[in-house]
Formats: structure tokens, sequence, C-alpha cells
């Protein structure tokens, strides 16, 4: 397989964590959207959407969005809930992560830390995403304090897709010591076996 992605972004991060969990070999792709080569034509001809990451499969069929992808590579594994309600409580959370998390705790980390987002950087949008990043640390401190994960009593795709953005959100200013559940939980999630760091590349 080929996983065509940038490596400082978490949803990039996303499947090189599940993949080195499960032992699956791949090929990494760098397609920066820092140096335009997601808009390149040869990158948009392989996903439309011009983003990252994309995963091409051995038999040359592609799919992109994380998520997607999570769930792809998880199915049949410990990584998929088996019941029922705890598979929707996964893909629950894989929502929110994309709604109400993603949107302001990486964007918040972008516009901070990439130059080309600074002239983005208002103070406006700062405050918004600082306050909704909260809101979403929130939530997740308070599933936290009575839960393990996400889903069930085991990790599972909810906890990697949550896991790539907030393991970093302290360099968009939040303050994780703010949310002790969820720095707990943290912690668990690194010491589930075959944890890599954001920088591995398979």
């Amino acid at each position: 397989m080929i996983l065509y992605g940038m490596i400082d972004s978490g949803n990039c991060y996303k499947p090189r964590l599940l993949m080195a969990k499960l032992g699956l070999a791949f090929t990494n792709v760098e397609v920066s959207s820092h140096t335009g080569d997601t808009r390149k034509p040869d990158y948009v001809a392989k996903n439309p959407n011009a983003m990252v990451p994309l995963l091409e499969l051995d038999d040359g069929r592609r799919l992109a969005e994380s998520n997607a992808i999570l769930l792809y590579l998880a199915e049949g594994t410990r990584f998929l809930p088996a019941d029922k309600y705890e598979r929707g409580l996964a893909y629950q959370w894989l929502f929110f992560e994309q709604y109400s998390h993603e949107p302001y705790i990486a964007v918040r980390k972008a516009l901070l830390t990439f130059p080309e987002r600074a002239r983005d950087a208002t103070p406006e949008r700062l405050a918004v995403t600082l306050e909704r990043g909260n809101k979403a640390l929130g939530v997740m401190n308070k599933h936290l304090e009575s839960s393990a994960f996400f889903a069930g009593g085991a990790l599972s795709v909810a906890d990697i897709a949550l896991y790539a953005y907030t393991h970093t959100a302290e360099q968009g200013g939040f303050q994780l010591d703010a949310y002790p559940a969820v720095a707990d939980w943290l912690k668990r999630v690194e010491a589930d076996p075959g944890h890599v760091p954001m920088e591995w590349l398979g």
C-alpha cells in the first residue's frame, strides 16, 4: 500500500499509527500542502479533493479521508468494536472529532505554527478556535472521567482519531493540565502496544 500524506499532519498520523499497530507494510509518500504538492495535477488526478491523507491499495484503488481510512484498516481487528452499540459509539466520536474537535484544536495549532497560515490568525479567529477547542476538550474530559476509552473498554479507532490532534494541542495554546482525565487517557493510548510517534513513517 502507498500512503500519501504530510509528516506534520495529525490527519495523516492517524493511518500511520493504526498501520504500525497492525503491522501493515506501506510506502509513505510525502505530499505537502505547504508547498502546493496537493494541488499539482498528478496528485489531483489521484484525489480530486486535493487533500491528504490518501491511501492507495495494492490493487490501485484509492481511499481518502482519514477516518474512512481508519475504518477500512480496522475492519476485523480489535480497533473496531464487535458490539453494535460500541461500534456506534466509535462512529459517534469519529464524527465528533471531525466536526467539533479538529476544526478548532488542529486549526488553531496550524494558525500559530504554519507560516503560510499566519495571515489568517486574526484575534477573532484565535478566540473562536480557543473557545470551541476548549469546549471539545471539556466534552472529552467529561466522558473520560467514567470511561477508560471512547468506545467500550478498549482502545479503538475513536481513540486513535482523537489522539492525533489532542496530543499536540498545547502547541495551539490549549492547557491540557486543565483536563486531567484527557491527560491520563493520552498516557493510556501511548501505552497501548505498537504505539509510534507522529514522526514515524513506516
